[in-house]
């Protein structure tokens, strides 16, 4: 502990005449003349002029680089030239002694420190220490830390124990690769780092403890997105026995709301309840299961109004799907342009009309609505000016292409999205079963251990595809925050949920040993739900990129650059663990 008297951010007018040590980073210097010169010191907290006005002091700074650490002893005084835009911009010091601390030896940085966020990523990612000096990205995670924080005092507060759950355990059919770890005790055995603490913590349920939480790591080996970071993230996971789907939306309705208004960039936040959407309903309404309500604008099935009106791709046996638009005055090349996006993004390509002056229908495909004008107008409430988006394809690609319609229009039309708040929903009712696109089979639709609604009876006398499951996702501004789920706590419950994907009694027992097990001593019902850790800061931050509010991201082809890793190691290491390395084949 070097011995600064204060910190960079600390000294104040009321400071002036007082001898201090201030210990930071040399950030930077403006050279006036030989005896003249004004250098910036930055620590964790803040920055604080530096006046150097003798010859002595300039040769001290001589052959020093940027981003050195120095210690610098000075007197306060008041600055004659004032910066109100920094805490410390009433002041400056003089020095009498400047030493150096930790030298940078390079005279040429990779990128400006404060202006890092403006440098190529994997320059960043590569030299994430120097980064991480800008206050910038710092600020970034530190909010982090105290919304951990936050989250934690919260959770504790409504009753929860924080538990950890082990890191080194089995392979478990997740979802996801998991990333295996070779035993060096056990030959040709393998552990797997955990993709959630599932299994663990319904355990936790049947052993008898009430409410458990921790911010937990996990684990996944698959591919990054904006919103999803390769390798590891942590998420708020929780459960509770004999909790119903209402005992765990009321838990993070009092925790959450509070945290994003107090956080986040937007200070408004939905309060309890939040608004129930039944997943059909979001996919007919809103063409996703993630839906954003800060915009105004829904789906209107169509297609009974508009089959068969002579244009192609509207003819018999396709969904159409419109999204009427109040107020849009954009020319023809900003709708080519908005259609163009929603087509790169959605895949399917979106069709438009208008609502004329004189109450006819125009541009895009209204020549072949004509006869169909007045009940076009009076189904849709068109008025004046009003412009309708259109999506036909198949039920599934109608809504898709719709839903990504909306996302553009509310985003690029004024007066139809409240960017300034954080708006909350859940969706529920989810299907517990669907056909599987590749394998052509029925599966699980969402999480394998959810309760289906009707329970055994259901399993038993009704058709797969129509179950629902007590099942939801917690979403905000269109971000699915969450998957949780009442689970499925009773063996014989169980063992039927999996008969109708094809895995016996036996493959149940084989693949879930523990939880089986402890389920068949008496289990409670419980429920629980995890969200994301990394991305509720990310959207709390109000930024695009995940990895700007992790400390150390690895990159999109999950590579720690700084570090170096993935890395191979020596062959006295793979043999230590049973494991060879088998050359890919051309």
């Amino acid at each position: 502990m070097q011995s600064r008297t204060q910190t960079c951010e600390e000294l104040r007018i009321g400071d002036v005449g007082k001898t201090v040590t201030l210990c930071g980073w040399y950030e930077n210097i403006r050279k006036v003349s030989k005896t003249l010169a004004f250098l910036v010191l930055r620590d964790f907290y803040g920055v604080t002029q530096v006046v150097i006005e003798t010859e002595e002091m300039m040769e001290k700074l001589s052959g020093i680089n940027r981003e050195s650490t120095l210690s610098i002893t000075g007197v306060v005084r008041e600055r004659s030239s004032k910066n109100p835009e920094l805490p410390t911009g009433e002041i400056e010091v003089v020095p009498e002694k400047i030493e150096v601390l930790g030298k940078c030896i390079y005279n040429e940085l990779p990128f400006e420190v404060t202006r890092s966020r403006e440098a190529d990523e994997n320059a960043r990612l590569k030299y994430r220490y120097l980064d991480l000096r800008n206050p910038e990205v710092k600020n970034k995670i530190v909010l982090r830390s105290r919304i951990v924080q936050a989250l934690r005092n919260a959770m504790i507060a409504q009753g929860f124990l924080e538990i950890t759950t082990p890191v080194l355990t089995c392979s478990s059919p997740e979802g996801a690769r998991d990333y295996l770890v070779p035993s060096r005790l056990h030959p040709g055995k393998f552990y797997a780092l955990p993709q959630a603490p599932q299994q663990f913590k319904q355990i936790l349920m049947a052993s008898g403890f009430d409410r458990y939480f921790q911010i937990a790591p996990c684990f996944r080996d698959e591919d990054a997105r904006a919103d999803r970071s390769p390798g590891e993230f942590y998420q708020l996971d929780m459960e509770m026995a004999f909790a119903s789907q209402e005992d765990v939306f009321q838990v993070l309705e009092e925790v959450l709301p509070p945290i994003f208004a107090e956080y986040g960039v937007y200070k408004t936040a939905s309060k309890a309840p939040f608004r129930r959407i039944a997943y059909r309903e979001a996919m007919e309404k809103y063409g996703t299961d993630k839906p954003d309500l800060r915009i105004d604008l829904t789906l209107t099935d169509v297609t009974e109004l508009l089959g068969g009106c002579g244009f192609e791709p509207f003819r018999e046996g396709q969904v159409i799907k419109a999204v009427v638009v109040h107020g849009f005055e954009g020319s023809r090349k900003v709708i080519d342009k908005l259609m163009a996006e929603v087509e790169v993004i959605s895949g399917g390509k979106p069709y438009w009309f208008k609502a004329g002056e004189n109450g006819e229908l125009a541009g895009g495909i209204a020549k072949f609505l004509s006869e169909r004008r007045e009940k076009v107008i009076e189904a849709l409430g068109l008025q004046n000016g009003d412009f309708v988006a259109l999506s036909a394809g198949s039920r599934a690609e109608a809504g898709k292409t719709g839903g990504v319609l909306i996302k553009t229009l509310g985003n690029a039309v004024p007066g139809h999205m409240n960017k300034e708040a954080y708006e909350f929903c859940w969706i529920v009712d989810f299907p517990m079963y669907e056909i599987g696109e590749e394998s052509g089979k029925l599966e699980f639709c969402h999480n394998p251990f959810s309760m289906p609604q009707g329970g055994l009876d259901a399993l038993k006398n009704k058709d797969p595809l129509s179950i629902l499951a007590w099942q939801y996702d917690l979403v905000v501004n269109g971000v699915e925050l969450s998957s949780g789920a009442v689970r499925n706590h009773d063996p014989e419950i169980m063992v039927e949920a999996f008969r109708l994907v094809g895995l016996k009694e036996e493959d149940v027992k084989g693949k879930f040993p523990a939880m089986y097990n402890a389920f068949c001593y008496g289990a409670p019902p419980h429920a629980g739900i995890a969200p994301g850790v990394d991305r509720m800061v990310m959207l709390i931050a109000g930024e695009e990129s995940i990895r700007e509010i992790i400390p150390f991201p690895m990159n999109k082809n999950a590579q720690d650059l700084m570090m170096g890793a993935p890395a191979e190691v020596d062959q006295k290491q793979l043999e230590d663990v049973h494991i060879a390395v088998v050359p890919e084949k051309d």
